[in-house]
């Protein structure tokens, strides 16, 4: 019989953590269920190797693995699939991704794991998911923090209708552009749309939000979710104005950016 493909949500401080600074506990943010589940698994596919191993260092602090962690088989991601994304039309990524589920089809568990929070949502691994059910491989989700949903419901915004719509343009005209179709996407329809930056970027995508949008608009910014630092804000944009929230925002950790009715 085939093993079963576990999807691990892992903590959202990768790359976050200042020199010298420790990690917090995991039983902070993951449920003993998916510890235990995790430190059973020895077979994992991943988007970032050492992100992994990392992590698997922190499990084992208080469940042992069941195997020592130079004894795990840890595959990463194809290259593509970082640079051009899980949804290539009219590409399964058959080829590429049945090699890395052979063990769950010899009946090994298999675990997939992002750098950070639920793996396959706006993070590499649909792909993988995708083959398990093509091959019959049955696929499971385990709780753990997934900083989309953490800041939709934190905000206060319309959790009824949402979207992620993911990166958008760097360059300032096709920013300023895309966002107010995002504002009228969603003065329009009621539907909150939920977006992301690498956070080098964050400051200049928060500035073209206050500068671009309308006063009314209802715009939330989370950063640094889970995290000691962790910060959320949510208002209209005049009120981001006038009570000069941006310079208190921790800007240099991810940050989730939610904008609505």
């Amino acid at each position: 019989m085939a093993g079963t493909l576990y999807l691990i949500p892992t903590p959202l401080d990768f790359g976050c953590l200042q020199q010298g600074q420790e990690a917090a506990p995991l039983t902070g943010v993951l449920p003993e269920a998916t510890l235990h589940r995790a430190s059973g698994i020895t077979h994992w596919i991943t988007e970032n190797a050492k992100s992994t191993r990392a992590f698997l260092k922190r499990v084992a602090l208080t469940h042992p693995l069941a195997a020592p962690l130079q004894a795990q088989s840890i595959v990463e991601l194809p290259r593509s699939i970082h640079k051009q994304g899980d949804h290539r039309p009219g590409d399964s990524y058959t080829a590429e991704i049945r090699p890395l589920i052979e063990p769950a089809l010899q009946g090994h568990d298999m675990a997939l794991v992002s750098e950070a929070g639920m793996p396959a949502i706006a993070d590499p691994g649909s792909s993988v998911v995708r083959a398990a059910h093509a091959h019959g491989i049955v696929v499971r989700a385990l709780t753990g923090p997934v900083s989309l949903m953490l800041a939709l419901a934190a905000s206060g915004l319309n959790g009824q209708n949402f979207a992620f719509v993911g990166y958008i343009p760097s360059d300032p005209a096709g920013r300023t552009r895309r966002l107010k179709e995002l504002e009228q996407l969603a003065l329009r329809t009621g539907q909150t749309q939920i977006l992301i930056e690498t956070p080098y970027r964050n400051a200049a995508l928060l500035q073209t939000l206050l500068q671009s949008l309308q006063p009314g608009t209802r715009l939330a910014l989370a950063c640094g979710l889970t995290l000691p630092e962790e910060a959320l804000r949510s208002g209209t944009v005049s009120q981001w104005r006038q009570q000069g929230w941006a310079s208190q925002m921790p800007l240099d950790l991810p940050g989730i950016f939610l904008l609505g009715a």
